[in-house]
């Protein structure tokens, strides 16, 4: 009895399922509110949608800020900045682009020409692309028929988006196609960040690849011509509270990642749309069509089904 006392006592506090559950909640309900601030934040700052260099400006701002208060806190709190294995630079790069740079760059692009209520369901394909190319670059990660089913019916809530007339939202190269390429790339971040514990600390990790992935938004932001046309009060509220979203969302998220099965945290991300749609419709006044809650619902579901029998 003492020695399971013992042993519960040593559990992190990543690992216990209470906090499991509210640290994983916090970052869903965190990100879901992500996509109506980045577009109060365009029309605060003035940046319209064929302003490439202002958006990666914008989004770099963002996350190098985030990335320099992680490595400010992890520095204050004693955490090893040191690689755990030789070589690790490749592998922390390439996470920065993979996590921040090119999801992000396309996300910013995405959500200029697309709802932040569609652009938050669409992005749920985040979610199945893991569960595929984890199946396809892991032996540890078979394919079920939980998998299957749960693949199929969230597809299809994100493919229910089309259905309806032209005035509810079609598929645009632009803001659909943005969006998906930048699903992708978080798919190909989560199953990184597997690695990246194994690398560096994974505070250290995170708060690397948003400063460095910040950084390289910034400076081509730059570069070609970007700027913040105009500074307001509610628009650097709004860029603070996103600062505050990333900060808070990846540093909980991959720490959890990295201390349990995917499988109890990813159950989660099946908020993020709903929330994404929900806030958008409300702070962004968007029409809410029947469509959105029919495929918010079946991408839910579907992530559900694919993580309801994982430990």
């Amino acid at each position: 009895m003492e020695e399971t006392k013992l042993q519960k006592s040593n559990i992190s506090i990543f690992q216990r399922p209470v906090f499991v559950s509210l640290f994983a909640l916090l970052a869903a309900i965190a990100w879901g509110w992500a996509y109506p601030l980045i577009k109060l934040g365009y029309n605060e700052f003035g940046i319209t949608t064929d302003m490439t260099g202002s958006k990666l400006l914008f989004a770099g701002i963002r996350f190098s800020l985030s990335g320099a208060i992680i490595l400010l806190v992890a520095k204050a709190a004693g955490r090893d900045f040191h690689f755990k294995k030789s070589g690790s630079w490749w592998y922390i790069l390439l996470f920065c682009l993979a996590n921040t740079t090119l999801h992000y760059a396309f996300f910013y692009f995405g959500l200029s020409h697309s709802a932040g209520s569609r652009a938050a369901i669409l992005n749920s394909l985040s979610v199945f692309s893991v569960v595929i190319m984890a199946c396809l670059f892991f032996k540890s990660d078979k394919m079920t028929i939980n998998k299957l089913i749960g693949c199929v019916v969230g597809f299809a809530g994100i493919l229910s988006l089309n259905l309806g007339t032209v005035e509810s939202g079609r598929f645009t190269w632009l803001g659909d196609g943005m969006i998906i390429l930048n699903a992708l790339c978080g798919a190909v971040a989560s199953l990184m960040t597997r690695g990246l514990g194994q690398r560096i600390d994974v505070f250290v990790g995170t708060g690397l690849s948003l400063a460095i992935g910040g950084l390289l938004l910034v400076i081509p932001g730059i570069l070609i011509g970007g700027i913040l046309p105009q500074i307001t009060y509610a628009g650097s509220l709004y860029l603070f509270l996103l600062i505050c979203i990333s900060t808070l969302g990846f540093t909980l998220y991959n720490k959890l990642l990295t201390c349990n099965p995917v499988g109890k945290v990813a159950i989660y991300n099946s908020l993020i749309p709903i929330i994404g749609a929900v806030t958008s419709c409300l702070c962004l006044k968007e029409p809410f069509y029947w469509k959105y809650a029919v495929a918010g619902m079946l991408a839910a579901t579907g992530i559900y089904i694919i993580n309801r029998q994982k430990g």
